[in-house]
């Protein structure tokens, strides 16, 4: 009797281009919604909401590259 359920899944990254896109938007959606709440934020919560900024601004470079290797 084989065992099928060990097995993994093919590897299918045909649309991984269309899902990194989707997530740089999402990404952009929420520094945009991130950036009109510090405007009701104190100063701690506004840095923190920069810094984070920044990391989703650096996930989104990281997106764009990758977007490259796919095409």
């Amino acid at each position: 009797m084989t065992d099928n359920f060990n097995q993994p899944k093919p590897d299918d990254r045909s649309d991984n281009a269309s899902k990194l896109e989707s997530a740089i938007y999402n990404t952009i959606e929420n520094i945009e919604e991130a950036n009109e709440t510090m405007q009701f934020s104190n100063g701690v919560e506004k840095e923190q909401i920069k810094a984070k900024n920044k990391r989703r601004e650096q996930a989104i470079e990281g997106m764009r590259e990758e977007i490259k290797d796919e095409i």
